[in-house]
């Protein structure tokens, strides 16, 4: 055979060029024979589709990168999957950066990213610093910036969150309806906008219940597993609260650690609820109530929203706001 390429593989193969190209993507709407079939007479040939040169043609890199504070959390981890999905369905493929929800971090990615190196970035925010100006260049180069569960609100972009407020009121008035009076909120970063939403619902559940505002309750916590130790152990020897609500996952895990180290039963002694995402959260002992973010669904809605913005060049487009809604779960840890 001749120097193989993608015409004369459609033509042995009696398929049509897009065909083979949507076989290389990794498309999903091919008959797995077909692909199979693709694939391996281009790994007989030791052929390899040259996306690069397709990409200069139409000046796209077909790159999405995805920006988010962790990898290790179980919502961002759905979250990527369902954003991944949708990218590989479109023919791209994305390239993952981690902040750590350092600031700094942020700021040198968006920079890095904003030379041409991907056509667009979808992204769940640190949160900190007020100066957004490295954001606000991007719409100059035309890429486009969706925001998933973490935004900055004073950046015109499209965002898909869920409905923290009412999460965090309906949580928290669940432990009051348990006869928690003293409830601890858990929090890692007040000053980003879930941060401040999650915590508004907490307030004022307590005060629709009568129960006075505790600022000794709130308890600010680190990403720093070492640090999360002593600062929950002060928290359970001296304020001795009846009640736990986290706003991240890993304060429950934490908090489970605590109580174990201390003898603190729960949910005798404390009743916990917390934000959570994890699938093994029935099977911790005792099970943690959680509520659930539909992770999967956030980054396939995120993702969406990004090709949409791809294909629309018109910037001043209104963003669209897709508020999705969160589930809570009662297991043992809060009965």
């Amino acid at each position: 055979m001749d120097k193989i390429n993608i015409k004369i593989l459609a033509k042995e193969l009696n398929l049509s060029t897009s065909t083979i190209s949507r076989a290389f993507n990794g498309s999903t709407d091919i008959n797995k024979d077909t692909r199979d079939r693709i694939l391996t007479m281009a790994r007989e040939h030791s052929f390899l589709p040259n996306h690069y040169a397709s990409n200069l043609r139409d000046k796209k890199t077909k790159t999405l990168a995805v920006i988010v504070p962790e990898i290790a959390n179980d919502f961002f981890a759905q979250a990527i999957n369902g954003i991944e999905e949708v990218a590989r369905k479109h023919g791209f493929y994305i390239l993952l950066y981690r902040t750590d929800d350092v600031f700094e971090k942020e700021v040198s990615f968006v920079n890095y990213l904003n030379n041409g190196k991907v056509d667009g970035i979808i992204m769940s925010v640190s949160g900190e610093g007020n100066d957004h100006k490295y954001l606000n260049n991007l719409r100059q180069k035309n890429i486009p910036v969706v925001f998933f569960d973490r935004v900055y609100e004073d950046i015109d972009a499209a965002k898909v969150t869920t409905n923290d407020y009412d999460s965090s009121f309906a949580a928290t008035e669940h432990l009051l309806q348990t006869g928690c009076r003293k409830i601890a909120y858990l929090v890692v970063n007040k000053s980003i906008s879930i941060g401040k939403t999650r915590m508004q619902g907490y307030v004022d559940a307590l005060a629709k219940h009568k129960v006075p505002f505790n600022d000794d309750l709130v308890v600010d916590c680190s990403n720093d597993e070492k640090v999360n130790t002593k600062i929950l152990t002060k928290v359970l020897k001296e304020t001795k609260p009846d009640g736990i609500f986290c706003s991240v996952e890993r304060l429950a895990f934490a908090t489970y650690h605590v109580c174990n180290s201390l003898g603190v039963s729960i949910p005798n002694d404390l009743k916990l609820i917390s934000f959570s995402s994890l699938g093994i959260a029935p099977l911790l002992s005792p099970a943690l109530s959680t509520i659930t973010q539909p992770a999967f669904e956030m980054g396939v809605k995120a993702a969406t929203l990004f090709f949409e913005a791809l294909e629309n060049k018109d910037l001043d487009v209104p963003k669209k706001h897709i508020v999705l809604k969160s589930k809570l779960f009662i297991r043992k840890s809060s009965e």
